[in-house]
């Protein structure tokens, strides 16, 4: 079992994904995860990929979110996630 620790910080919009990135600390050293902007649209409400709309839907969602990539370094033992929509469909 990892320890993991999300910042809590605003994540930093990526445009050449488009997505948001998180940092983040898996057993006590520094980790990212990024969420695409496929993802908090078709999951979580983004009304387009423009940063202003990502953040909003992030926010609302964080804790999904969270719980999704925490699942997901648990399985991968990662260093850098990315939480794409399909990683959503069953899990939120």
């Amino acid at each position: 079992m990892h320890t993991i620790d999300f910042s809590g910080e605003t994540p930093d919009y990526c445009p050449t994904g488009p997505s948001l990135r998180c940092a983040v600390k898996v057993d006590g050293t520094p980790a990212t995860y990024e969420i695409t902007a496929e993802a908090l649209e078709d999951h979580f409400g983004a009304r387009s990929y423009r940063s202003e709309d990502l953040l909003p839907a992030f926010m609302s969602n964080r804790q999904d979110i969270e719980r999704v990539a925490g699942a997901l370094f648990e399985m991968t033992g990662a260093r850098h996630i990315v939480l794409h929509s399909g990683h959503f469909r069953f899990a939120v």
